[in-house]
């Protein structure tokens, strides 16, 4: 069976981890495996150069085509309604 853990908890593993924790004594202390930890610190932690972290970075592109998407709908519309 699978754990699932919150966000919150996992951004609070991975700012342990850059404030000098080691992977291995918050995988024992909090009872994460390490590979787990590694994927979180790889999701969440934040780029230097864009201050974004990789899930942010996903989230952003979702929200980016979802709004290409409404903007083209709405050009059609525009096209249709016009025309008449």
């Amino acid at each position: 069976m699978t754990k699932t853990y919150d966000i919150e908890f996992k951004k609070t593993l991975v700012d342990l981890y850059q404030s000098g924790q080691s992977v291995a004594s918050l995988s024992k202390e909090f009872k994460v495996a390490s590979t787990t930890l590694y994927k979180w610190i790889d999701a969440y932690s934040k780029d230097d150069k864009s201050g974004v972290s990789n899930e942010e970075f996903k989230q952003l592109n979702r929200e980016i085509a979802k709004l290409k998407e409404q903007n083209e709908i709405l050009k059609e519309a525009i096209i249709i309604f016009t025309s008449k």
